[in-house]
């Protein structure tokens, strides 16, 4: 995969972390001088100053034990992406792009549909690796921006700093953590999983504002709504 970029001439800066790879990618950039190895966790990895201004694109076959988390921190350099091309565990890809109302929709749908636009690609038979993992594969294609931009729940490009510093209080996150809590318990309605921030006679007339059933959980509502919800009860 790394060879493949590399003969387009653009920079590729390989992310690493398994010291037995990096004989190979350093073998490798003595003959392409656009190939950067960076030794190191990519869950670490300082995106934007690997970066230095330009415009990325992310690809790579996912550790799928931490699927989540990298894609959680892919996520923090969003400003930056232009798009993300990762194989990851075929059950992970189809909830990233799974829509409302349907089993496999959830927080990490939210999440992954606010920040990015989700497409399945294709299934990898487990005999395209060696050795074959247990799990079944797949691409996912994940084009940004997602719903943020519509949102504008997010901080703007002059902003991006000044957010990161405080990302506590950065009403990305609180809308974040919102939708967290609505899936808290997925059996459960939003009236009930909301408690701790609206009393249950808020919760339904925000809902019903919203044209939306009191009864309602979290996995029929799409990020907008979730988001509208979000800002109905903000303070509440």
């Amino acid at each position: 995969m790394t060879q493949h970029l590399l003969a387009n001439g653009a920079p590729v800066h390989a992310i690493e972390i398994d010291p037995a790879f990096l004989p190979g990618l350093r073998r490798i950039a003595k003959q392409f001088p656009n190939l950067d190895v960076v030794p190191g966790d990519i869950l670490e990895a300082d995106l934007a100053a690997i970066a230095s201004g330009r415009r990325i694109r992310v690809y790579g076959n996912l550790p799928y034990y931490i699927t989540s988390p990298i894609l959680h921190h892919l996520f923090t350099f969003a400003d930056l992406i232009d798009e993300i091309h990762v194989v990851i565990q075929t059950e992970v890809a189809l909830r990233l792009a799974a829509q409302p109302g349907t089993r496999d929709y959830g927080y990490l749908s939210v999440v992954t549909q606010y920040y990015t636009r989700p497409e399945f690609v294709f299934e990898i038979p487990r005999d395209a690796f060696n050795p074959p993992p247990e799990v079944a594969s797949a691409l996912v294609t994940l084009r940004l921006p997602g719903e943020r931009a519509k949102l504008a729940l997010g901080p703007n490009a002059t902003q991006a700093a000044a957010a990161q510093a405080n990302s506590s209080s950065d009403a990305e996150n609180r809308f974040l953590d919102f939708a967290k809590l609505c899936f808290s318990k997925k059996r459960k309605t939003l009236v009930n999983n909301l408690r701790a921030i609206a009393k249950p006679d808020r919760a339904r007339e925000a809902l019903a504002s919203l044209n939306l059933r009191p009864d309602a959980r979290a996995e029929q509502l799409s990020v907008s709504q979730l988001a509208a919800l979000h800002s109905l009860l903000a303070g509440a």
